[in-house]
């Protein structure tokens, strides 16, 4: 392996060249590189005057129902990347393909009995929290981490996970790194990743109990990220496993070869739907569309074959539920009783949207977390009953 040292001298000046090119796009950007912290300040600041203003105490309890809200507009505002291969990328038409964009599919066609019953807002981490707080979008579907500190000074609500993920770093074989690579070979490494995610506080927390130093760069934008990666002005990037085997996909040179490590990630990265507290009627469909994915897949009930296993006396009694028939629970939810027939036709189980968008870019569900239960994973849905 090469000595950090060596890394360093041996591109600086292309790492220079990167990082100015990478400075001036963020100049023109509006966003910020503020940690989560930060981003909160405008839901902290509320708090504090409605807690000295009973007038705006009393508008806080009667805020509109966000169910109703997103009924009577007729189409879901859905938060996503739009840069996350796989998970939510925007196409040259400005539609969105990916896992993340189908959850937001399968939200609508619960609620709409349309999929397509969307308005898709690419948001960068910085930006993702105050969307939400704003009002500015319904929903979060974008590679967001479950944390404490999301959960309350945040000021977030999470779903259920789709996506059990977790912090890896990404580095050239040429360099001497390997699959089997551990923090403890990075010592001197200039390493990129996003500003104002997990990520930022995870790789530092980790260099520190490896006894390592190294030079910590954060952009908003991991095309930004990516792109002086490519350029070598940075020796390693870190992100969530999942994005790091996407890029590599798309974006490795044919003169280079991109290796993934450590084989065990650095941290736990629950990712799924995220919405604002105090919203319980909207975020029990939410929770229970991605459940209905879940219970589906169990099933065998797929987008291909959910009529024909209505029609043929084949489905079992929590099945019948789920699909509209006698017992069902979703008008009690304020949907129409066929909402997740219309999720399972439409959009498909778990098993079909993470197949149709993440077994192409080499992750697969078998040995990993993403397993459903009865595969030894963690995917895995509360009775619908």
């Amino acid at each position: 392996m090469k000595k950090p040292t060596a890394l360093l001298s041996r591109r600086s000046a292309l790492r220079l060249g990167g990082v100015l090119a990478a400075l001036a796009l963020l100049g023109a950007a509006c966003g910020s590189d503020s940690d989560d912290e930060a981003t909160d300040e405008p839901a902290a600041t509320t708090e504090a005057a409605t807690a000295t203003d009973a007038t705006k105490v009393e508008l806080v309890q009667s805020e509109d129902d966000l169910l109703d809200t997103v009924i009577a507009r007729g189409e879901l505002k859905c938060g996503v990347s739009g840069a996350a291969v796989a998970f939510s990328e925007t196409q040259p038409d400005g539609s969105q393909t990916g896992f993340d964009a189908d959850f937001c599919r399968v939200v609508a066609a619960a609620i709409f009995g349309d999929a397509n019953a969307v308005e898709f807002t690419p948001l960068t981490a910085a930006e993702r929290f105050t969307a939400v707080q704003t009002g500015a979008i319904d929903v979060l579907m974008r590679n967001t981490t479950w944390t404490q500190g999301r959960d309350t000074e945040v000021g977030m609500d999470f779903g259920p996970t789709t996506y059990y993920d977790g912090q890896q770093l990404m580095a050239r074989a040429s360099d001497g790194f390997s699959g089997s690579s551990t923090v403890a070979d990075i010592g001197g490494a200039v390493v990129c990743t996003n500003a104002g995610t997990t990520t930022e506080q995870n790789i530092a927390d980790a260099a520190d109990a490896a006894g390592v130093e190294i030079r910590l760069d954060t952009f908003e934008d991991f095309d930004i990220v990516t792109t002086n990666f490519v350029q070598e002005a940075c020796d390693i990037v870190t992100t969530d496993g999942s994005a790091l085997v996407g890029r590599k996909a798309n974006q490795q040179p044919d003169d280079q070869e991109w290796v993934i490590f450590p084989p065990t990630p650095i941290s736990k990265e629950p990712l799924g739907p995220t919405y604002g507290q105090n919203q319980s009627r909207f975020a029990d469909v939410v929770n229970w569309a991605v459940y209905a994915t879940i219970i589906a897949d169990e099933k065998g009930i797929t987008s291909q074959n959910v009529d024909s296993r209505m029609g043929d006396g084949s489905l079992d009694a929590e099945a019948v539920r789920l699909l509209g028939g006698e017992g069902e629970l979703q008008t009690a939810m304020g949907l129409s009783a066929d909402a997740f027939y219309s999720v399972i036709s439409q959009v498909g189980n778990y098993d079909e949207i993470y197949s149709r968008h993440l077994n192409p870019v080499g992750l697969t569900r078998a040995g990993s977390a993403n397993a459903g239960w009865l595969d030894g994973g963690l995917i895995y849905a509360p009775p619908a009953r």
